[in-house]
Order: structure tokens, then sequence, then C-alpha cells
């Protein structure tokens, strides 16, 4: 059984834990720890649920479940952090979800498979691809900042409509990244999408080769773990600040490190995973594709969702999770564009989030 499945499992019984911290109201930092210990499983089964559908559907739909989809956990939870007024952490949770895939993940990935393969292949086309979205999407975060800070005073109604014109254009070339990907290129992606039906295929041990996926039971599941993950985000967000307080954590560094971390838990175990089985393919692929959907997909949602919900969300970033963002789509960028890696390069990326890390933890935002 995978690690993967095993979390999936035993992990569940932090749901009911988590309920019962919050209807007793035991401590804040009991409740924070539990619901985001009950977050992981839920997460697990939702991006489960989701490449089950995708195999189920084909090739074509499946890309386009797993491309909206694929970062839902990170997207809920900011739903209701940002509900809750908490814009800064949400803020920090963005820039940290690309930040730790394009450090942690990749480097984790690269580092394992590495210890395991000498050195281990992708295609350095998608890497390129990604890599020249991503920059874009950095400018996208980095003007509405660098317009506050070389102006003598603007207003918030200016950054706002920014805001919301820079999100219209990222949700565009999100667009048009399906577009390529789904299209016009899809043959750059097909190693890719083989290789998520094969794992899925994989962890349903053997009764997959004779029966086929039951579309209405991972519906099902998708569903039950979709509202599940918005019910305990609720129980998760209102502890976070006192229990992160109590810590002495600042909400930058919360957003930044630790959201990320519950949030993205499937996505990390499924790119070290297949790491670890020489498919690297897959592995850039899922941890750079959820950078490029947190950047350009649930970004610029929030941002329109803020609108909705009367709670201002605009893209002026604090400068340090500006440079930050430089610094990760930098060096993942230089690292994986000759479509080869190796234990070291993994090393590297680690050692630069762990750099980041710390500059978060003792940064007074």
């Amino acid at each position: 059984m995978s690690l993967k499945k095993v979390l999936s499992y035993a992990l569940l019984i932090f749901i009911p834990i988590s309920l019962a911290a919050e209807y007793l109201e035991w401590n804040s930092l009991v409740v924070f720890i539990t619901s985001a210990l009950g977050i992981v499983p839920l997460a697990i089964w939702l991006s489960t649920a989701t490449e089950e559908v995708a195999v189920i559907s084909g090739p074509s739909i499946g890309a386009l479940l797993n491309a909206v989809f694929g970062n839902a956990t990170e997207l809920i939870i900011a739903v209701v952090a940002l509900k809750s007024g908490l814009v800064d952490i949400v803020k920090a949770s963005i820039t940290g979800t690309i930040i730790s895939n394009l450090l942690l993940v990749m480097g984790l990935s690269m580092l394992l498979g590495g210890l395991r393969y000498k050195e281990q292949e992708f295609q350095p086309v998608i890497a390129r691809v990604n890599g020249s979205t991503m920059t874009l999407a950095v400018i996208a975060i980095l003007l509405p900042t660098m317009v506050i800070y070389t102006s003598n005073g603007v207003k918030e109604s200016a950054i706002l409509n920014l805001s919301i014109t820079a999100a219209a254009v990222l949700i565009l070339v999100y667009a048009l990244t399906l577009l390529f990907s789904l299209k016009t290129h899809s043959y750059l992606y097909d190693v890719g999408l083989v290789e998520l039906e094969s794992e899925t295929n994989k962890d349903s041990e053997t009764e997959e080769t004779t029966h086929k996926p039951n579309l209405w039971l991972w519906l099902g599941i998708l569903a039950i773990a979709t509202i599940g993950v918005a019910f305990e985000s609720e129980i998760f967000v209102g502890a976070v600040e006192e229990a992160t307080a109590g810590l002495g954590l600042t909400p930058l560094f919360t957003g930044v490190i630790l959201l990320p971390l519950v949030g993205g838990a499937a996505e990390y175990v499924t790119a070290v995973g297949v790491a670890i089985k020489n498919n690297m393919d897959l592995s850039v692929s899922v941890a750079m594709g959820s950078s490029l959907l947190v950047a350009l997909l649930v970004a610029p949602i929030l941002v329109l969702v803020g609108l909705v919900i009367h709670q201002p969300m605009d893209l002026n970033f604090n400068p340090f999770e500006v440079v930050a963002v430089a610094v990760a789509v930098t060096v993942a960028n230089l690292i994986s564009l000759d479509g080869r890696s190796n234990w070291l390069e993994g090393a590297l990326l680690l050692a630069t989030y762990t750099v980041l890390g710390a500059a978060f933890y003792f940064h007074p935002a």
C-alpha cells in the first residue's frame, strides 16, 4: 500500500477529533493542529477522486479536471480565510504555495529520485513553457507593489482596479495555457497523462484490471471530500490566528510556510512518490503545474471573490514576498531548463527553500 493511501486512511481519525476539539472549546493550538491534520486526508481523497474521474472521462476532460481541481484545497482554505478577513494570510498563502511547489516539492522530488537514480530526465519544453508563464505571473504580482513604492501616494481604489485588470489578464493566460496543453500542443503532455492514469490504476490495486472505476462513486467521494475540506477549513481558519500568535509566529510566516503544507499535502505526496519511481515528467508537471494554477487562476479568483463578499483583495503583496517568489521562479527555471535532474539540484532547491523559510520566520511583518 502506497504512502498516499496510508495517510488517506490513517489521518481520518483527526476529523472527529478536530470536531470534538472545536465543539468542546479545547485549546486553540489543539484545534489548529487537529483540524490541519484532518484536512490532509480529505485533500488526498479529493485529489484521488479527481484523478479517478479523470481516468474514466478520458485524457482531454481528465486533464481539464486536474487543471481545475488540482488546487481545490488551497482555494477553499483561502476563500474561508478571506471571508474571515484574514487578507494578509491569504496573500501570503498564495506566494507560499508557489514557493513551496517550486522549491520544496521539486527539491524533495529531485533529491529522493536522484538518490535512487543517478540522473533523471523530463521534457525541457514543458519546463520552458511553464517557466515563461510563471515569469508573467511574477510580473503581475510585482507591478501593483511597485506602483505603490514608486509613487507619492496611490488610492486604494486604483490598486484594486489594477489588480482586477491583472486578474482578468491572468485568467485569460490560464485559458490559453489550457488551449496549448489540451489542444494545439497536447502531444507534449501525453507522457504525463498516461503516467497519471497508470499511477491511479496502480493505487486501485488488482480490481482495476477487471473493472472500470465507478464514476458515480468517485463523483460522490469528490463531493464529500470537497464539503469536508470546506468544513474543516472553517475550524482551521477560526483557530489559526490565536494558535500561531501563541507560538510566536507572524501571519506572514503562517501564510507562506504553514498553510501551503496543509493545503498541498496531496500534491506533495504524489510528486515525490512518482519521482522515486523514476517519473520526473509527472513529478515536474505536478509541481510546476500547481504553481501555475495558483498564480494564474487561484489568485485572480480570490481577487474577484473578494469583490463579491466585500473583503477587498488586491495583488499588492509584501515586497519581501515578491522577492521570494522571484527567487523561487528564477532558481527553479535555471535548474529545470535542461530537462535533467540529480540529487544535488534537489538539495540546492531545498537549501533555497530553507533559507527563505528562515527569512520569513525572522521577518517582523
